[in-house]
């Protein structure tokens, strides 16, 4: 199982360009991996459509996004133009990419246990090294989640002063009045 800091796994797969597309295009830069099970189903949908939303955001931090899936090319194709998704889509139909980074196997699905497409994201840092693996993502939040990793860690609130005691309204209100409390 690949963890941060392991070399990520090499590979050139054909995508919905027409073009391969391998890992060493991106060498020195940082690098988005998404698996994820099919074209056009629900999730995969929101996931392709939230990425594609903010592939303008992880460019200006210096990330590229790559989203891989089993699906043909011509999938992909008909994936990309009926949604107008930016993301580059590859096709992994020999599974070989998805297993050498543990995005097949066995998951529960349903109350069931199956094989199938684990759904994963991976940071690839412009050093070749996972910098962080996500397992069996949650759609929903998650491709902000990846931003925010890559634009230098997870997003805070900024931090506030604590705040003071409250007093007693009857005090509070006495000590206004600058009778310290009395009448």
């Amino acid at each position: 199982m690949l963890e941060a800091g392991d070399r990520a796994p090499s590979f050139a797969l054909p995508s919905d360009s027409g073009k391969d597309v391998a890992l060493q295009d991106f060498a020195g830069k940082t690098l988005v991996v998404y698996f994820y099970p099919k074209d056009n189903t629900p999730g995969c949908t929101r996931e392709a459509q939230a990425f594609t939303k903010l592939l303008g955001a992880f460019r200006k931090v210096g990330a590229d996004v790559v989203g891989i899936s089993k699906d043909s090319v011509a999938s992909h194709c008909n994936f990309r133009d009926k949604l107008g998704l930016k993301v580059p889509l590859l096709s992994d139909p020999e599974l070989t990419t998805h297993k050498a980074y543990g995005a097949w196997g066995e998951k529960t699905m349903y109350g069931k246990k199956v094989t199938g497409v684990i759904r994963s994201t991976f940071i690839v840092g412009p050093d070749g090294r996972l910098q962080r693996v996500y397992r069996s993502v949650k759609v929903d939040g998650h491709a902000e989640a990846v931003l925010a990793e890559v634009s230098g860690g997870a997003k805070t609130k900024p931090k506030s002063k604590p705040a003071a005691k409250a007093r007693p309204a009857k005090k509070a209100a006495a000590k206004r009045r600058g009778s310290g409390g009395r009448r």
